[in-house]
């Protein structure tokens, strides 16, 4: 897919994933360049039909992204259940598990997602897959990442602190921490590694999103359209 097609795509799918919102709902806002269409809709449909909502961001960029378009925001604290969160991912297999933490957010992601009575994921078609490998990033507290990356190699991945692009030594999440990325070859039993991961000393969450299937859409994008998918 080319650079254009392939924004095309997510604002395709960013933009269909507004539609789902209704007035008074309180949101999971995701973090990432898909997500951000759906926010620029949703600002959108507030100021043309007057909707009265609020949004719970899954990090600091999302916040600010939110403010600038003048989308109300709330807190946790103040909405602990969620009417509808919308996030992206960086892969989706036809059993709806996925992968996120591209954008280095996915524990809060995962927070605002176990929240949320439904999970709308918006991504272009090429993240979509018959089964999930690649990079699964782990959000790991720094005193124990040595010892949770030899643990990786374990399991048969091949870990990697997330070095910063625009500054020296490593990412630092919104919590703190750092990203390792893991990569593995193939990944048969995606609910089984999202456990085996997320019970490593020192590993805070897991971008694996494997139990949250009944209650997520799929809203898959592409330069001509969208797909929407949801759970039989």
């Amino acid at each position: 897919m080319k650079a254009t097609e392939k924004e095309k795509a997510k604002r395709n799918a960013g933009r269909r994933a507004a539609e789902f919102v209704r007035d008074g709902m309180v949101l999971g806002l995701g973090t990432g360049s898909t997500t951000y269409h759906f926010m620029v809709r949703l600002a959108e449909r507030i100021g043309s039909e007057g909707l009265s909502v609020a949004g719970v961001p899954t990090s600091i960029q999302t916040a600010i992204r939110a403010r600038e378009l003048f989308i109300p925001l709330a807190t946790l604290d103040d909405h602990p259940r969620l009417d509808l969160a919308v996030d992206g991912a960086d892969q989706a297999d036809r059993d709806f598990h996925l992968i996120k933490g591209r954008g280095a957010a996915l524990t809060r992601e995962k927070v605002v997602a176990a929240a949320a009575a439904r999970l709308v994921i918006v991504a272009d078609l090429e993240k979509c897959v018959e089964r999930l490998s690649g990079t699964v990033p782990l959000e790991v507290i720094p005193f124990a990442a040595a010892p949770a990356m030899i643990a990786v190699r374990e399991l048969g991945g091949e870990p990697a602190v997330r070095e910063g692009r625009a500054k020296d030594g490593p990412v630092i999440t919104d919590n703190g921490n750092y990203i390792v990325d893991c990569t593995f070859s193939a990944i048969p039993d995606p609910a089984g590694l999202e456990e085996e991961l997320t019970l490593i000393p020192g590993v805070l969450e897991c971008g694996l999103f494997c139990r949250y299937v009944q209650k997520t859409t799929l809203v898959a994008g592409s330069a001509e359209g969208t797909r929407v998918i949801e759970k039989r």
